[in-house]
């Protein structure tokens, strides 16, 4: 699963790059990913990184939560105009993102993204399934 999610990242940096930068893009969307950036370069984590294998999960989850929210809260024709492959490769990404943001509780989701308003499909970030 952490596999099939590094192995997508090169396609994912670029779309959430293009995305931060199209005007059609929430601002929400951009405040939460600019946010999501500066904490994986950042030194502080709820983490460190010096703990073996442990020091690197709050990243991952993190991530995994942003991009599950993005992928929820953008529409699917934007999302695809910038995804540099296959839209079921998208898919496959979506799906272990969102298996991944479901070891984060819901709580600690709604404060991430606020209260974003839902995508015009009904699913606020995180909810239901594509």
């Amino acid at each position: 699963m952490v596999k099939d999610l590094l192995l997508a990242l090169p396609r994912l940096g670029r779309m959430l790059i293009s995305l931060a930068g199209d005007r059609d893009v929430p601002t929400a969307a951009k405040v939460v990913l600019a946010a999501m950036a500066v904490y994986l370069v950042s030194p502080i984590d709820l983490i460190p990184d010096f703990i073996p294998w442990l020091g690197y999960l709050d990243d991952v989850l993190l991530a995994a939560v942003v991009v599950d929210g993005v992928l929820n809260f953008i529409d699917r024709p934007l999302l695809l105009r910038y995804w540099p492959g296959p839209p079921s490769s998208l898919e496959r990404t979506a799906a272990v993102a969102r298996r991944l943001a479901r070891w984060v509780p819901s709580r600690v989701k709604a404060r991430i993204f606020g209260s974003s308003t839902p995508s015009p499909q009904g699913r606020g970030p995180g909810e239901g399934t594509r």
